[in-house]
């Protein structure tokens, strides 16, 4: 059965939306309309805007320890409601449920009860020298989201937001925004201030842009594609907002040549690989020794041939499909263009998956003897596509991660974590990952050159939403 939303959350109530038209949200195991959203219009997005900059001095003079509660009452909320929201995601975006409850549903409620505890016990004044630093929240924030992660990203933004007395406006993805009418419903049971949240839904060139313009908004906080976050970035100029981006990435997986390859390489792979490659932080750049290129390729399609994909919902498989066929022929062109640049192509490729013709799938694929020039080694993929690329010493293999327009995270694999930790401080990139150290949802996640401004989580993900005044006295 069809989910239909037909209202936007603006000022504290469901509002119908005024045009009738609407998103189709398709289901990406089986290709099948999941649901249907409003498409809002620039005067619905303007009224969402006008609500949060009313509601704003209120909520940013609450005490912060009770902004803090309902944050709390948020992830206490989002925990109830865990299997709802990791069903939803499967079917909005291919994660298989067995990754989504854990990943798409308990990321999203430790980030909120994190910066329910972050914004309560926060030092908001310091004394230096003559000056008293106070910490106020920026104002307005719109908060634009990708689909990919998408309550994942939208906590990210929200829960910090709140937490340091701004309010939102939020315009999720359009291509899974389900889940964001999830936590509306339950910002609203919890009776958070009218005006504090808002959601619409929409384009990002009608919605998107019109709240990113609007005078009233102060911030933005936008995750998505560099083509886009410099379209961000350009409207916001021109009012000289803030703006934090968090955008693509080309990570490299230096494996080094004591590295022990049979867990190197097969983590590698998982790690190119999980959701489906629909990562921006994904290595999927595996850099290896020459010397090893024979056994890490026969590592690698061994690894591969463990994620055969298989429906998200029902399927028991590590991976699932791609979120949308636009997605998928744009992934299969890469693999195309692979071959044509002269990659060896070890697995995988563009021919269908039989048995899984209606959902939007692509074959788990590894590339061999890639350059760091050709296209598949450069431009992100978004999808399960490795590419392994040789050096022959290690400084050329710091050369070549360091080498791309992106710089969000990285790995390094070597005998010891000294030895891995020193190549690690080389690689110009927001995070890396030693040994296959896990991801740790309150560092701070961010990205230099075009990968983005700004960090996302924990403390310093708390800190982008605040201004820091200082007050001279004698």
């Amino acid at each position: 059965m069809t989910i239909v939303r037909d209202s936007f959350y603006i000022n504290g109530v469901w509002v119908k939306a005024t045009s009738s038209e609407t998103i189709d949200v398709t289901s990406s195991g089986t290709g099948e309309l999941y649901a249907t959203v409003p498409a809002g219009t620039v005067e619905e997005a303007n009224k969402a805007v006008e609500a949060a900059a009313a509601a704003f001095t209120s909520w940013s003079n609450t005490p912060a320890k009770e902004r803090a509660e309902f944050l709390q009452r948020i992830s206490e909320k989002l925990a109830e409601r865990a299997d709802e929201i990791a069903l939803t995601i499967s079917n909005e975006v291919g994660m298989p449920l067995m990754l989504s409850k854990g990943i798409q549903a308990g990321m999203p409620t430790a980030t909120f009860a994190d910066n329910a505890t972050r914004g309560s016990e926060y030092v908001w004044e310091q004394e230096v020298g003559n000056s008293t630093l106070v910490r106020e929240p920026v104002g307005v924030v719109a908060a634009i989201t990708p689909w990919n992660y998408p309550l994942h990203q939208i906590a990210n933004k929200v829960a910090p937001a709140l937490a340091a007395g701004c309010t939102v406006v939020l315009k999720p993805s359009e291509v899974a925004p389900i889940n964001a009418f999830i936590l509306a419903e339950i910002i609203d049971e919890i009776g958070l201030p009218k005006g504090v949240f808002n959601l619409i839904t929409g384009t990002g060139p009608v919605v998107g842009e019109a709240i990113v313009a609007h005078p009233k908004t102060n911030m933005v906080s936008f995750t998505g594609s560099t083509r886009a976050g410099k379209r961000v970035m350009e409207i916001a100029s021109q009012m000289v907002k803030r703006v934090s981006l968090e955008l693509g990435g080309k990570s490299a997986n230096i494996i080094l040549e004591d590295a022990d390859l049979a867990k190197a390489v097969p983590d590698g792979v998982f790690k190119c690989y999980l959701n489906s490659g629909q990562t921006c932080s994904a290595l999927t750049r595996m850099v290896v020794p020459r010397s090893k290129l024979a056994e890490v390729e026969e590592l690698a399609v061994g690894a591969a041939a463990g994620f055969m994909p298989a429906d998200p919902v029902t399927g028991a498989s590590l991976i699932g499909p791609l979120v949308s066929a636009v997605q998928m022929e744009r992934v299969r062109g890469y693999i195309t263009k692979g071959v044509d640049e002269g990659a060896k192509l070890l697995t995988g490729g563009v021919e269908p998956i039989e048995g899984l013709e209606g959902g939007y799938y692509v074959r788990p694929t590894v590339f061999s003897e890639v350059r760091n020039d050709m296209t598949i080694a450069q431009e992100e993929i978004f999808g399960p596509v490795l590419s392994i690329i040789p050096y022959d010493t290690e400084e050329e293999a710091v050369a070549i991660a360091n080498d791309s327009l992106y710089g969000l995270a990285g790995g390094v694999w070597a005998g010891t974590d000294e030895r891995a930790f020193e190549v690690a401080r080389k690689i110009r990139t927001g995070q890396v990952e030693i040994n296959g150290g896990a991801f740790n949802l309150f560092a701070p996640f961010g990205g230099y050159k075009q990968s983005g401004i700004g960090r996302e989580l924990g403390e310093y993900g708390f800190e982008e939403f605040l201004e820091v005044k200082a007050i001279q006295h004698n």
